[in-house]
């Protein structure tokens, strides 16, 4: 066999682990790897900025269960792309982030573009190492691929110096399949019949999932668990916790529970720490988790031993599978009473309507009909005050948001990501006007790889989430610096070549959501809402 560059050597072991797709920004760090994924057949998603492209891959990531894959240049591509992995992090999406590196041989020298680019990474991925050698590089990658996908998933860097790229080798240490493979760790059967019988003699029950588990296969397995037990199944997944809007009533029934088992969740801020007077005093907790560190966080977090029932390192889908063959159904109307309290939405939001633009429930039920007469539709909601409302008002088969971290921007990538994972289904994106110009030239992006979606944007012409805490902490008077302009972002995304239409009255949005969805292109509607704070938990 001839001599193969480290790019070679990289980009087969790739496709080796079933990455077929690359989402990128091209620089002169990481050309070689351009030029091998031709012989490789890998696709590349060559996007506007570089944080777009490790948005994109967290989405491919918690889509298909598999690392999604970020390949950026050296320097400041690489600190571009940063800032996107904590929301990948908080997430728990598994992703790799592969990023070009001044070469080994002028390290410490002033190479251009030159910077510690792993310790700039460190912070936000369960692990970021470089590459020393063209010949390890498949086995630095299964490496990377298993830190991504064990335990508790999540972003993972591999840096990628040029060097290594270009150097030529004949006997590549090309790793073999099970190197990729990742073992779960499973729930050890005394603890799963010991949280059995926790949960056979609490009265009021309540498993509440983390965000790993918010996909399609954690969902079906947190419902086969509900239907075993008895005990209701919830996934938090939204930096406003048990105040998400999306989880209607929880407040309510969370107060009430005696026991709360968290499933890969931690006890943190999301759960107000497992404090009263939103967890009663009494409420006991088991933890089950694959992190050592979310085991002592919890415990730490009580503050009590005597509430802390059991704790045990496990994957949460092992656990949610061991606990389904353990658990004996209570019978209880507990079950019912959570899923209502779920459920549950302000009547009046059914008919609702704006006065001098669309109200934001108005535009969820208009979105919702679309939805529903839609095939295996996706769900992408981001933003602030809006992305609330987005996420209270609007379910899908599939939904994708923001996450725990509460950082913006994201809608646009994975709307993209989303419509490459899933081919055949209908992807709606609802953002705020303030997401969409972080973003907005990804629009480019979804024309050059032919990825038609219908994005929704509610422009009220304010950055409205730091708006309302102005006006709550300091007053209408000094309420200032948020405005935007009321920017027409259909037209954006018709000098884009896509396809736009603004809307002003609610009478107006089904018409235009069946021709935004109807034409085939990347769409969006400019739709003027009312500045409105989001929508609080139901009572």
């Amino acid at each position: 066999m001839a001599a193969l560059r480290g790019a070679d050597v990289l980009v087969r072991s790739l496709a080796q682990a079933g990455v077929r797709r690359l989402f990128s920004l091209s620089g002169n760090h990481i050309m070689p790897v351009f030029d091998a994924a031709l012989d490789a057949g890998l696709d590349i998603v060559h996007v506007r900025h570089e944080a777009a492209a490790v948005h994109m891959a967290d989405a491919w990531g918690r889509l298909t269960g598999e690392p999604g894959v970020a390949l950026l240049t050296g320097g400041p591509g690489h600190a571009n792309g940063v800032s996107a992995l904590y929301t990948a992090l908080a997430a728990e999406s598994p992703m790799l982030l592969l990023s070009g590196e001044a070469p080994l041989a002028e390290r410490h020298k002033g190479a251009f573009q030159e910077m510690r680019q792993a310790e700039v990474a460190a912070p936000l991925v369960k692990a970021a190492f470089a590459a020393t050698s063209a010949r390890a590089l498949g086995g630095d990658l299964a490496r990377a691929w298993r830190h991504a996908k064990f335990g508790r998933p999540g972003p993972v860097y591999l840096g990628l110096p040029f060097d290594v790229l270009e150097a030529r080798v004949e006997d590549a240490g090309w790793p073999v399949d099970s190197e990729f493979e990742v073992t779960p760790i499973p729930l050890a059967d005394a603890a799963a019949q010991a949280v059995a019988a926790e949960l056979g003699r609490a009265r009021r029950p309540l498993v509440i999932a983390g965000p790993a588990m918010a996909g399609d296969r954690g969902r079906k397995a947190l419902l086969a668990l509900e239907a075993s037990s008895g005990a209701p199944a919830v996934v938090m997944e939204s930096p406003r916790g048990i105040n998400d809007p999306g989880l209607g009533a929880l407040p309510s029934v969370l107060a009430q529970a005696d026991l709360v088992v968290l499933l890969g969740k931690r006890l943190d801020f999301t759960l107000r720490f497992g404090q009263p007077p939103s967890i009663a005093a009494a409420c006991r907790f088991v933890a089950l988790d694959p992190d050592p560190e979310a085991l002592r966080q919890a415990g730490y977090a009580l503050g009590d031993p005597a509430r802390f029932a059991l704790a045990a390192l496990a994957d949460p889908f092992a656990a949610a599978a061991a606990l389904a063959r353990h658990a004996r159904k209570a019978a209880s109307g507990w079950c019912d009473d959570v899923r209502a309290a779920v459920r549950r939405r302000p009547a009046e939001w059914g008919a609702v309507t704006g006065r001098d633009a669309v109200h934001p429930a108005e535009l969820g039920r208009a979105v919702q009909a679309q939805i529903e007469r839609s095939k295996d539709a996706v769900l992408v909601a981001d933003g602030g005050e809006f992305g609330q409302w987005a996420q209270a008002c609007v379910e899908a088969p599939t939904r994708l948001i923001n996450g725990p971290a509460g950082a913006i921007g994201s809608a646009l990538p994975f709307a993209l990501a989303a419509k490459l994972a899933r081919p055949d289904a209908s992807v709606f994106a609802m953002l705020g006007d303030g997401t969409f110009g972080l973003h907005a030239a990804e629009f480019d992006t979804a024309l050059r790889a032919r990825l038609p979606f219908v994005a929704v944007v509610g422009n009220d012409a304010c950055w409205n989430a730091e708006h309302q805490i102005q006006l709550r902490a300091y007053g209408a008077a000094r309420a200032r610096g948020c405005e935007l302009l009321p920017t027409r972002y259909d037209r954006v995304a018709a000098a884009f070549g896509g396809w736009g239409e603004h809307v002003e009255r609610g009478a107006d949005l089904p018409g235009a959501l069946e021709r935004a969805a109807a034409s085939g292109l990347p769409a969006c509607l400019d739709v003027a809402i009312e500045r409105r704070p989001a929508p609080a938990a139901h009572a």
